[in-house]
């Protein structure tokens, strides 16, 4: 069969909204990159911690880009198993950013299989939680649920389901591709939430469980295929009726870690702890756990910014 949807201009490192003509549906849609690809090459990580990773980020932006004010949501999960922890931080201008600690003997003994081992393997027993940061101004929010189920999107399922009471439906998919620069991480998600029904609108039972049938045959080679545009994704599922993308957003990775950032934590080290981390050739050297990179400060900076 012959796609005959639309291709926009920017198809890849965005998230954006879409709408199926005349459905009581929302839906959202991530695509990732050249961003994921930048946040999971900064860190030598096991195939499944990066693709645990990859779907954090995917997850992230899928839900962070709908929100309706400037700041920041984290995605995270923490337990007992051989991942420590997993992070996720969107910032509602786009950027994103994430790390995973993890102990590598247990991910690789967890790895010895056929299958790619999933969130409950890796995490263990632990909790999902999301959290919005609104800025200085206002209190964080948090919502924190049990880790259930082999992939983030079972935990972000059952999280809308617990704290909102929102029937929800999403996707997430990570992989490496093979393009002329060489092997590359690609990462997409796709959500969907049923509007409530009323009086107006009558019971939308009957629509949600044909959205989530069709929703069901979205294969994970479709969400990070770059051959495939949004568009296009978009078409293949809901083309009987009509669907369109809304609000395209672009997403970049970006890191918030400065020098002033760095010493400005250390500062507020006790100075015998700083005098402990202080190196042979006199300096303090602090690598940030999302980018990789590697500050070496002197001790005088430290100070001057107590000042």
């Amino acid at each position: 069969m012959t796609d005959h949807a639309p291709h926009s201009a920017v198809s890849d490192d965005l998230a954006a909204a879409f709408q199926i003509e005349g459905w009581p549906v929302r839906g959202r849609l991530v695509r990732l990159g050249a961003t994921i690809d930048k946040i999971l090459a900064a860190h030598a990580y096991p195939e499944p911690v990066a693709a645990l990773l990859g779907e954090a980020c995917a997850l992230a932006a899928l839900i962070g880009s709908s929100l309706k004010f400037e700041g920041r949501l984290m995605v995270q999960a923490q337990g007992d198993g051989p991942v420590r922890y997993v992070v996720a931080d969107y910032g509602t201008d786009g950027t994103l950013r994430g790390y995973c600690r993890y102990d590598e003997t247990e991910v690789a003994e967890a790895s010895k299989g056929f299958a790619r081992p999933g969130a409950q393997t890796l995490l263990g027993q632990g909790v999902f939680v999301m959290t919005l940061d609104r800025g200085p101004d206002f209190e964080r929010t948090q919502g924190i649920t049990p880790i259930e189920g082999e992939s983030l999107s079972l935990c972000a399922e059952h999280y809308f389901q617990q704290s909102e009471q929102v029937p929800t439906k999403v996707r997430l998919a990570v992989g490496e591709v093979l393009t002329e620069a060489g092997s590359q991480w690609r990462a997409g998600g796709a959500m969907i939430q049923i509007i409530a029904g009323d009086e107006a609108r009558g019971s939308t039972e009957e629509v949600w469980d044909r959205t989530r049938a069709l929703f069901g045959t979205l294969g994970d080679d479709e969400l990070i295929d770059p051959t495939i545009s949004p568009e296009t994704l978009l078409f293949r599922l809901f083309h009987e009726d009509g669907v369109r993308l809304e609000g395209a957003r672009a997403l970049t990775a970006v890191c918030r870690c400065s020098r002033d950032r760095i010493a400005s934590v250390l500062a507020s080290f006790d100075p015998a702890e700083r005098a402990d981390m202080v190196e042979d050739d006199g300096k303090i050297r602090v690598t940030c756990e999302y980018c990789a990179s590697v500050y070496a400060l002197e001790p005088d900076e430290i100070v001057a910014e107590q000042i």
